[in-house]
């Protein structure tokens, strides 16, 4: 019989980034972008269930009967911490657990240039990491919350939902709490934090309007939030955050986020061209003055050209830095291509080289 255990050690051994188990299919990984089917039987309903009440709590077998699904984290041993989404589809049970490593990585690691490390020491604002699912956000979450955590003494408050990556106290004091279990949602969680003497709040993700407004008014009453979007550059985000208010709101929210808005991370991740891992490519904006202006005048669709000339600022647009990735012929013609904003410029740039 199939257990759980020998699937998640074959993840850990091949450094896979997902586990799916879904009724009909073999266990499936994710490695390096690319779905890898493994040599066993196609699981069965009995089998899903089986491994997925293995692995969750009772609460959380509740869950998925009353509402369909969940989502927890799960440690295996000293092995490996994952990430694990249960739901139900065609009345059946799925599984799908994401890989979190338990050793952060620096900003060398992630490919992060060290001026970003400079707005890791301001008093106040709103950082953002965006990009879309599987893209590496929590990871350079993660590894500025560490960087903090080593060399500023601080009291930084997570909110996770649920937790990924366990910060040891170091310099600071690291307070981690879940959603769901600890309070019951980001923004309680974020409105009951500025009671509790932060100087740094990290919020899994800005997924409503009353978290976004929360993590706003933290940004404002002088603390230093960091958070994720599932957007794509700069621009977007910033139009996606003051579109979720009311239109009567909108102005009001328009002159928060160019005051307290400090940067804006847009990243995605590549396989190498070796074959053996991936690398993230990362669009990088800074709210310099002239930006802010741009938010406040509504003239986001401009903030591009302004990345494009700003890198004395630690800024890059994302083209800029595929074009860079693909010269060092660490990505493929064909990978830039996919996730270039602009295929037609940069084709021209890659070709007159």
């Amino acid at each position: 019989m199939l257990e759980i255990g020998e699937l998640l050690r074959i993840v850990v051994e091949r450094n896979s980034s997902d586990l799916h188990l879904v009724v009909g299919k073999p266990p499936v990984l994710r490695i390096n972008g690319r779905l890898d089917i493994l040599d066993y039987e196609p699981l069965t309903p009995e089998d899903t269930e089986r491994m997925m009440k293995s692995i969750a709590s009772p609460a959380h077998q509740q869950r998925v009967r009353e509402v369909g699904g969940t989502e927890f984290g799960f440690a295996f041993g000293d092995l490996a911490r994952f990430r694990v989404s249960v739901y139900r589809e065609k009345g059946r049970i799925s599984v799908a657990m994401r890989l979190i490593p338990y050793k952060l990585l620096t900003f060398e690691q992630i490919g992060l240039s060290d001026k970003m490390k400079e707005i890791l020491y301001r008093p106040r604002g709103l950082v953002l990491v965006t990009g879309p699912t599987g893209s590496g956000k929590t990871t350079t979450l993660a590894t500025m919350i560490d960087y903090i955590n080593t060399y500023r003494d601080c009291h930084v408050i997570t909110i996770e939902d649920p937790i990924e990556y366990y910060h040891e106290h170091k310099r600071s004091i690291i307070s981690q709490r879940e959603v769901g279990v600890d309070v019951p949602s980001f923004a309680e969680a974020i409105i009951r934090s500025l009671r509790q003497d932060p100087d740094v709040i990290m919020v899994g993700e800005m997924r409503d309007l009353s978290t976004i407004e929360a993590a706003l008014m933290a940004a404002e009453t002088g603390h230093l939030v960091f958070s994720t979007l599932h957007t794509t550059g700069a621009a977007q985000t910033i139009d996606r955050i003051i579109d979720a208010f009311p239109t009567e709101r909108q102005e009001q929210v328009r002159v928060q986020v160019s005051s307290y808005l400090i940067a804006v991370i847009s990243q995605t991740l590549l396989p190498k061209t070796t074959g053996s891992g991936r690398v993230a490519a990362f669009e990088i904006m800074i709210a310099i003055p002239a930006i802010q202006s741009l938010i406040r005048e509504r003239k986001t669709y401009r903030i591009t050209s302004f990345i494009q000339t700003g890198a004395r600022y630690g800024m890059k647009t994302l083209d800029q830095h595929l074009f860079e990735l693909y010269n060092r012929g660490e990505v493929s013609y064909e990978e830039i291509m996919v996730r270039a904003q602009n295929p037609e410029e940069l084709q021209q740039k890659v070709e007159s080289r």
